[in-house]
C-alpha cells in the first residue's frame, strides 16, 4: 500500500514536471505564432507590393483578365460636387505635399478630370442607370472586352468596355471603366468614360468622371483618396 508520504512525493514530482514543461510548451506556441505571423505578414507585404505596382500601372499583359459588370455593381456618387464645394481641398493639399504641383494647380487639374453632370450611377448585374438633375436614363450592357492604354510616362492602363444591348436612347452606346484593377475584383471607386464611338472614347484622357460608393460621406472620401 502506498504511504501518505509516497503519495505526496508523487504529487510533487508531477507538479515539478508540469512547471518545467509548461514554459517549454508556451515558448513553442509563441515561436509557432511568431512564425505564422511573420509568414502571413511576409506574404501580405508581397501581395501589397504587387497590387501597388498594378495600381500605378505596371503589369504584364498576362495578368489581365476579363471582368463582368458585377464588379461595379452598386450605387455610386460623383466626387465632382465635393471638389466644387471645397470638401476635397485636403486631398489637393496632400497631393501638393507629395507632387510637383501646387494645391491650386491640382484642383484645376481635377476640375477638368472630375467634371460631369451625371451625379449618381446605379449598376445592376447587366444594367446601368445614369442620374442627372434633368432626369435618369438606363441601358442594358454586355461585356465587350478591354483595351490597354500606354501613357507617356511609361505606365499603362486598362479600360474594361461594355456595349449597350438595349435601353433608353439617352444611354450611351459604350461605357468604359478604369479602376486601377486588371482582373475580376469588386471595385472601390472608378473612372468612367462613355459615348457613341468605342475608339473615340479611348482617346479621352483629360476628363474622367470619378465615382465612389454612395454610402460614403465627404470626409470618408477624403480619407480614401489620401490613402492611395
Amino acid at each position: 500500500m502506498q504511504t501518505r508520504f509516497g503519495r505526496l512525493a508523487g504529487a510533487c514530482a508531477l507538479i515539478a514536471l508540469f512547471l518545467v514543461a509548461a514554459p517549454i510548451q508556451a515558448q513553442e506556441a509563441k515561436d509557432n505564432t511568431a512564425k505564422h505571423d511573420h509568414s502571413h505578414k511576409h506574404s501580405h507585404d508581397h501581395s501589397s507590393d504587387a497590387e501597388r505596382q498594378i495600381y500605378k500601372g505596371y503589369f504584364e499583359d498576362s495578368q489581365i483578365q476579363p471582368r463582368q459588370l458585377t464588379d461595379w455593381q452598386g450605387e455610386w456618387q460623383s466626387v465632382y460636387p465635393y471638389l466644387q464645394d471645397g470638401t476635397l481641398d485636403p486631398v489637393m493639399a496632400h497631393k501638393a505635399e507629395h507632387g510637383s504641383k501646387s494645391a491650386e494647380e491640382y484642383k484645376s487639374y481635377y476640375e477638368t478630370g472630375f467634371r460631369t453632370d451625371v451625379d449618381r450611377i446605379v449598376i445592376g448585374a447587366d444594367s446601368v442607370t445614369f442620374q442627372t438633375e434633368a432626369g435618369a436614363f438606363e441601358g442594358q450592357y454586355a461585356a465587350d472586352g478591354f483595351e490597354i492604354l500606354n501613357y507617356k510616362k511609361g505606365n499603362r492602363g486598362v479600360r474594361f468596355i461594355f456595349r449597350k444591348t438595349a435601353g433608353d436612347d439617352s444611354a450611351p452606346a459604350f461605357i468604359q471603366f478604369s479602376d486601377h484593377r486588371i482582373a475580376p475584383s469588386k471595385s472601390d471607386h472608378y473612372h468612367l468614360y462613355w459615348g457613341e464611338d468605342r475608339q473615340e472614347i479611348l482617346k479621352e484622357l483629360t476628363n474622367w468622371p470619378t465615382y465612389y460608393p454612395a454610402a460614403l460621406n465627404g470626409d470618408e472620401i477624403v480619407h480614401e483618396m489620401t490613402a492611395h
